[in-house]
């Protein structure tokens, strides 16, 4: 059974929020500010023989006697008719949520999707379609071309549909699992264009021979990042020295074409397979680099076949994706650089390819992709610097603001010493307004004015327990958390979702809490399975396990427990919740379940074949 329980206890979060400046509480009151990290630069190659010698070289240096011996594994990350927008009159006919992306206007991936007139799904490789009135499956489209495939995620816009699937890895003792894959040892993931007029149909798909990472779309056109690693078939050791193989490695990399590096990509349209690859006058590179992969971005028109991915390269690697209306940042914590986050801009503003536009570095790591949040043509992030296994009370966390200057992102200001010995666990940035969490045991809650871009500054304090994973704007000046409720010690005790009064930056407030003991949130790790509708003030939070979905209600000052949507025993956790008009779906593994969105009484279940 849950609990409800209202602000106090020991300081266990830490809360960014840009506001008012309170005199005399800046962040020169606090710890030291880590040390600034070296300016970034992104440079363009002058020719292909360039950028072969450049790559050799800088692969080289990391090549031992079993190979690469630094981390060439590709990393995904914890993707007719012409088809157009669904009319004024068709969107407000049926009233329904979005997926729960970070900035307005830039879609995100995710699992299920739905225009208020139908929703669409993958399962087990199988595009469904579901009309949300009568509550029928209308229509089924098999993805899987023989393979085997993960969970996939899509994208809609009008009539079409972009699917991404990543291929599940099958392993010679049995069973399918998701991870990290090599250049060699799978095939790439898949994107499939799929137009949903009538019979579902295929249009043209795209195979990456790399990694997925992250995709965003604005309008028809959505912008793929992918990872790659060197393809460089290295000699079979046969006996000898450490030495002698290491330098029969290196003696590969030096004979390996520009081809090994360069990224490839296939496209399949009406019948027939190009390969394609970057253009290696589209590849820039940082002024220092490994050489074990390359981040590309490619761009798809939704309303097209993909016919030109347009890609752009730069030889570094690829973890978080954060994207504005007007453009796409992707970070990489370089090899040999303990504590420094590099950051990437791509100008992806309109339907036209990518552009480089400016690069940057700060210290630390950021949490997620809601570190990042570009502002009035700045870009804030905040971090967490040092901190070993051994020495965790040596961390802290900051909030740096970086300004475009040419092709530089250059840090023009930074707010630091934010929870001394813990970790950043959420961060939320709303227009001039940001929210940080830090967790370990206890903690105070720091208030920031960040209007300013030169002067963000400290403004307030507060003190709760637990922490937040997950934090969500709900106007009128609060603010929920989705995280665990902790003891003194730091011990977590089971999900809880938080309701904050922020409206005075000075004077946070935790109004209340609902905890539900020894439990777990999918949101924690993928805010995207968070459903709030502000009309209502309906929340909807799945659980792990057998716990199926809570619903709350987040009114002005309470959060209180409305009840609980579980699908048949042997569905699995629920994964998703969406609202469509009146009625409340839930997703998981096995089948799209509706419920009355007051009564939470089930009104169809449509198990998935």
């Amino acid at each position: 059974m849950g609990s409800d329980s209202s602000s106090g206890g020991r300081p266990v979060l830490a809360v960014a929020v840009a506001g008012l400046i309170i005199a005399g509480c800046g962040a020169s009151s606090l710890a030291a500010p880590a040390r600034p990290a070296p300016s970034l630069r992104l440079v363009a190659y002058d020719d292909c023989g360039e950028l072969l010698s450049g790559l050799r070289k800088a692969t080289a240096a990391h090549v031992g006697p079993y190979g690469l011996a630094g981390d060439p594994v590709m990393r995904p990350l914890v993707s007719g008719r012409v088809p157009g927008d669904l009319t004024a009159k068709q969107q407000a006919a049926t009233p329904h949520s979005d997926t729960n992306v970070q900035e307005p206007g830039v879609d995100e991936p995710d699992q299920v999707k739905t225009d208020g007139r139908r929703i669409v799904t993958v399962a087990r490789g199988r595009l469904v379609v579901v009309d949300a009135a009568s509550r029928r499956q209308t229509g089924s489209l098999d993805l899987r071309e023989g393979g085997a495939w993960s969970a996939g995620e899509l994208m809609l816009y009008g009539d079409r549909a972009l699917v991404v699937l990543r291929p599940a890895i099958t392993f010679a003792r049995g069973g399918i699992v998701d991870g990290p894959v090599t250049a060699r040892s799978a095939p790439g993931p898949r994107l499939v264009l799929v137009d949903l007029h009538g019979a579902p149909r295929v249009v043209s798909s795209m195979r990456l021979d790399g990694s997925y990472v992250d995709a965003r779309r604005t309008g028809p056109t959505a912008r793929i990042v992918m990872r790659s690693a060197p393809n460089i078939a290295f000699p079979q050791r046969h006996g000898g020295s450490d030495a002698d193989a290491t330098a029969a490695n290196r003696g590969a990399v030096g004979k390996a074409p520009l081809d090994a590096w360069l990224p490839r990509y296939s496209v399949t349209r009406g019948g027939r397979t190009t390969a394609e690859k970057v253009p290696c006058d589209q590849v820039s590179h940082p002024p220092s680099y490994t050489g074990l992969s390359l981040v590309s971005v490619l761009s798809v028109d939704l309303s097209g076949d993909m016919a030109d991915a347009s890609p752009v390269s730069v030889v570094a690697g690829g973890e978080t994706v954060y994207g504005s209306s007007t453009g796409l940042y992707v970070t990489d914590h370089p090899s040999g650089s303990a504590d420094r986050t590099d950051i990437y801009r791509f100008d992806a503003g309109g339907s036209g390819p990518p552009r480089f536009a400016a690069s940057g570095s700060v210290p630390g790591t950021p949490v997620n992709r809601y570190a990042l949040s570009e502002y009035a043509g700045n870009l804030r992030v905040a971090t967490t610097s040092g901190g070993t296994a051994t020495s965790p009370g040596t961390s802290q966390s900051a909030v740096y603001v970086l300004a475009r200057r040419g092709n530089r992102l250059q840090q023009v200001g930074e707010a630091g010493g934010l929870g001394r010995g813990e970790r950043l666990y959420a961060v939320r940035f709303a227009g001039p307004v940001g929210y940080v969490a830090t967790f370990r045991q206890t903690d105070p809650l720091y208030t920031l004015d960040l209007r300013d871009p030169a002067r963000p500054r400290v403004t307030g304090e507060l003190k709760i327990s637990g922490y937040s994973a997950y934090l969500h704007p709900a106007g009128d000046g609060r603010l929920i958390g989705v995280g665990q409720q902790a003891d003194a010690n730091g011990r977590v005790k089971g999900a809880q979702v938080s309701l904050f009064d922020v409206s005075d930056p000075a004077a946070p407030k935790r109004l209340s809490g609902y905890t539900l003991p020894s439990s777990w949130s999918a949101v924690e790790g993928d805010p995207r399975a968070f459903l709030y509708w502000p009309a209502t003030g309906l929340t909807v939070v799945p659980m792990g396990g057998r716990d199926g979905a809570l619903v709350l209600s987040a009114g002005p000052s309470s959060v209180r427990r409305l009840g609980s949507v579980r699908q048949p025993d042997a569905a699995g956790p629920v994964q998703r919740a969406l609202l469509v008009g009146d009625t409340l779906w839930t997703l998981s593994p096995s089948g799209l379940q509706a419920d009355d969105a007051t009564t939470l009484a089930r009104t169809a279940w449509l198990p998935f074949a």
